[in-house]
C-alpha cells in the first residue's frame, strides 16, 4: 500500500487553513500578469490602443496589490515574491515589447537594443528596490525618495511614443529613432541615482479643508482621462518629467537641512 498522499507536504499549511484575505493580493497580481500579457498579445495583433490600455491596467493593478495587502494584513513572503516576479513583466516586458511592435521594430537592431536595455534596467531598478527595502540602516526621511524612476512610473513615462502617435502624430522615421533614444534615456532613469518623491507620506493623512479640492480634481482628470486619453496621458508624462529636476532639488535641500540638524545635536 502506498504511504498516505501529503498534498502540501508534511507539516505545510492545508488550504482550509489559508484565510481569504490571503489570497485576495495575489489574486490582483496573478490578475496584473494576465493583463500585461494580454496587452503583449494586442501588440503582435495590431491592436495598439487596447494594448497600451492593457498594459496601464497592469501597471495599476501591480501598484495596488501591495498597498491591498497592508490594508488587509495580509502580507507574506510568497506574496512578496510573486509580486516581484510580476514586476518584471508588467513594468518591463509588456511595454518594452508593446512599445517594439508598434514602433521601435522600425528602427530594426536599434528599436530592439533600446527595448532590451528598458527590460534590463528595470530588473536592475526591481532588485535595488528589494535591496534598499530590506536596509534598516537607512535614515527613515530617506524613505520618502525613490532612488531612481519607480518601475511602475517608468513603464507608464516609456510609452508616450506610443501615445503620440495615438494622437494623430505621423509615426515617420524621425519620430521612430527619437523613440529609440527616448526609451534608452527613460532605462538611465530608472537606474540612475536619481531622488525622486514618493508621496508615500503625503497621502496618509488630508487636511480637512483640502478634501473637496482634491476630490473634485480626480474627478477632473478621470474625466479628462475617458474624453482624451492621450493627450491627458502625454501631458501627464510631460509633468512628471518635468517634476523629476524639482524632486531631486527638494532631495538635495532636505539633505543639507538634515545634515545641520545631525552637526547641531552633537554639538549640544
Amino acid at each position: 500500500m502506498f504511504a498516505p498522499f501529503e498534498p502540501h507536504g508534511r507539516g505545510g499549511p492545508r488550504i482550509r487553513e489559508i484565510p481569504l484575505r490571503l489570497v485576495l493580493p495575489n489574486l490582483i497580481t496573478v490578475l496584473a500578469i494576465c493583463a500585461g500579457l494580454t496587452g503583449i498579445r494586442h501588440a503582435f495583433e495590431h491592436r495598439f490602443e487596447t494594448a497600451v490600455m492593457m498594459v496601464l491596467v497592469a501597471a495599476f493593478l501591480d501598484g495596488i496589490d501591495g498597498r491591498v495587502a497592508r490594508l488587509f494584513k495580509a502580507s507574506s513572503k510568497f506574496g512578496a515574491q510573486m509580486d516581484s516576479l510580476a514586476d518584471i513583466v508588467n513594468f518591463g516586458v509588456a511595454p518594452a515589447l508593446v512599445l517594439y511592435a508598434f514602433l521601435l521594430d522600425r528602427a530594426g537592431a536599434v528599436g530592439w537594443i533600446a527595448a532590451l536595455l528598458f527590460v534590463i534596467a528595470c530588473g536592475l531598478r526591481l532588485a535595488r528596490f528589494n535591496v534598499l527595502d530590506e536596509d534598516k540602516e537607512r535614515p527613515a526621511w530617506q524613505g520618502e525618495y525613490f532612488v531612481g524612476v519607480p518601475a511602475p512610473a517608468g513603464a507608464a513615462v516609456v510609452l508616450l511614443p506610443a501615445y503620440i502617435g495615438f494622437m494623430g502624430v505621423e509615426t515617420e522615421r524621425p519620430l521612430v529613432f527619437s523613440a529609440c533614444v527616448y526609451t534608452v534615456l527613460i532605462a538611465f532613469l530608472m537606474i540612475s541615482r536619481l531622488p525622486v518623491y514618493s508621496g508615500k507620506t503625503a497621502g496618509r493623512r488630508v487636511s480637512a479643508d483640502r478634501v473637496m479640492p482634491l476630490i473634485f480634481g480626480i474627478v477632473i482628470y478621470v474625466l479628462l482621462l475617458v474624453n482624451w486619453p492621450w493627450e491627458t496621458l502625454s501631458v501627464s508624462v510631460i509633468a512628471y518629467l518635468l517634476f523629476l529636476p524639482l524632486s531631486a532639488r527638494a532631495y538635495s535641500r532636505r539633505a543639507k537641512l538634515e545634515e545641520t540638524k545631525a552637526a547641531s545635536d552633537e554639538r549640544s
